[in-house]
C-alpha cells in the first residue's frame, strides 16, 4: 500500500485508511467484537495503517474494539478518534447537541486514552463544530493537549474554510475530514479543499462510496435494517435512488473498462484529486476490504478523469446527503 502524507508534519498513513464506525453503528446491528477485530487486522495485514474512530461511535464501543485490535501492532499504525458531541462520559447517553468546552475536551481526551490503550492519541479531530465555543479556544486547548504529549496532531470534521483557517493560525491543524465522493462534491466548491491546499492541510474522505451506493450493490428495491441511518437519509429515498443510479451507470462504464469495480473507479478517482487526499472507506465484510483496496492499484488517466468529471456535470444529484437535524449541526 502506497503512503500518503498529512498536513506539514511527518503524519503519514496508508493512501486508503480504515474507517471502523460501520462496526458499531449507523450502518444496522454492530457486528460481534470478534469480528470486527478480524477486519480490522485483516486491514492491517493488508496495508493500511490508517484507522478512523471517534467516541461517538457506539458510543465509546468503537474505540475500545479498535484499542483491542490494533494492540499487537500499535506503533505501526495511526489512530484518528474524535470529541466534540455531548456525551454522558458515564452512561454513554447522548444528550444532543454538541461540546467543545476546554474543559470537556480535557475531560474526555483522559477517557478516550484509556478506552484505546495508548499513551497519545495520533490525530484528534474536533467532529462537529461548536457554536458556543469560539475555535481558538478549541485550538488552544488542542496545543495545550499536544505540549503534553496526549495528542499528536490536531483536526477538524466538518469545518468551514473559515473556521479552518482561524483554528490554524492559533495550531497548525493536520487534517480536515469531511464527506467527498463523486456524489458529494461540497468540499470543491466552499472553500474547503483550497483552504487544505493554502495551508498544508491534508484531507480525509469520509464515506467515499456514498454509504455504499456507489458500490452498485444498491437499487430502489434495496432495504435496510430498521437502525441504518439511510432510512431517514434523503438520498435514499426509492425516487432519490432511481434519479442517482446515473452515477452508478457511469462508475460501471469506466470499471468495465479499468478492469475494476464501481466502488475501485470511486475510490481511485478520490486519490487522483490530490495526493494531500486519503479516503477511509468502511465495511464489515472481508472480500468489500480487499475491494476497496484494490483501488491503490487502479490508475485513472487524464482522459479517464475528464470522462468521468464531464459525465457526473451533466448528472443532477438527488436528496440531501443527510437528514435536515444532523445537517444543522454542519459548520457553514
Amino acid at each position: 500500500m502506497q503512503k500518503r502524507k498529512l498536513g506539514k508534519g511527518s503524519l503519514e498513513v496508508s493512501a486508503i485508511g480504515y474507517g471502523c464506525m460501520g462496526l458499531s453503528s449507523a450502518y444496522g446491528p454492530p457486528v460481534s467484537r470478534e469480528d470486527g477485530i478480524k477486519v480490522i487486522r485483516a486491514a492491517f495485514d493488508r496495508g493500511v495503517t490508517f484507522f478512523d474512530t471517534a467516541e461517538a461511535y457506539g458510543p465509546f464501543s468503537n474505540e475500545e474494539l479498535v484499542g483491542e485490535a490494533v494492540a499487537p501492532f500499535r506503533q505501526q499504525v495511526v489512530i484518528a478518534t474524535k470529541f466534540g458531541f455531548d456525551i454522558d462520559s458515564k452512561t454513554g447517553q447522548r444528550r444532543g447537541g454538541v461540546n467543545s468546552r476546554p474543559e470537556h475536551i480535557r475531560q474526555v481526551v483522559e477517557e478516550m486514552l484509556m478506552r484505546l490503550k495508548v499513551e497519545s492519541i495520533d490525530l484528534l479531530y474536533q467532529h462537529r463544530v461548536d457554536p458556543e465555543v469560539p475555535i481558538e479556544d478549541v485550538a488552544a486547548t488542542l496545543k495545550e493537549l499536544i505540549a503534553q504529549g496526549k495528542v499528536k496532531y490536531y483536526g477538524l470534521s466538518e469545518a468551514a474554510a473559515k473556521t479552518i483557517r482561524r483554528a490554524h493560525a492559533v495550531h497548525p491543524v493536520t487534517a480536515v475530514q469531511s464527506e467527498y465522493s463523486l456524489w458529494t462534491r461540497d468540499v470543491e466548491n466552499n472553500g474547503v479543499l483550497a483552504a487544505c491546499e493554502e495551508l498544508d492541510i491534508g484531507f480525509v474522505a469520509f464515506t467515499p462510496l456514498g454509504a455504499g451506493f456507489l458500490t452498485g450493490k444498491i437499487n430502489t428495491q434495496t432495504t435496510f435494517d430498521k437502525t441504518d441511518f439511510r432510512n431517514i437519509s434523503p438520498r435514499f429515498s426509492s425516487e432519490a435512488r432511481g434519479a442517482n443510479q446515473a452515477v452508478v451507470d457511469l462508475l460501471k462504464k469506466i470499471a468495465e473498462k479499468k478492469r475494476g469495480t464501481p466502488a475501485q473507479i470511486a475510490l481511485a478517482w478520490l486519490l487522483a484529486q490530490k495526493p494531500w487526499i486519503a479516503p477511509i472507506p468502511g465495511t464489515t465484510k472481508l472480500h468489500r476490504l480487499e475491494e476497496n483496496l484494490g483501488a491503490a492499484n487502479i490508475q485513472l488517466t487524464t482522459d479517464d478523469l475528464r470522462e468521468i468529471n464531464d459525465a457526473v456535470a451533466r448528472i443532477e444529484i438527488q436528496g440531501e446527503r443527510l437528514p435536515e437535524a444532523v445537517l444543522k449541526m454542519i459548520d457553514r
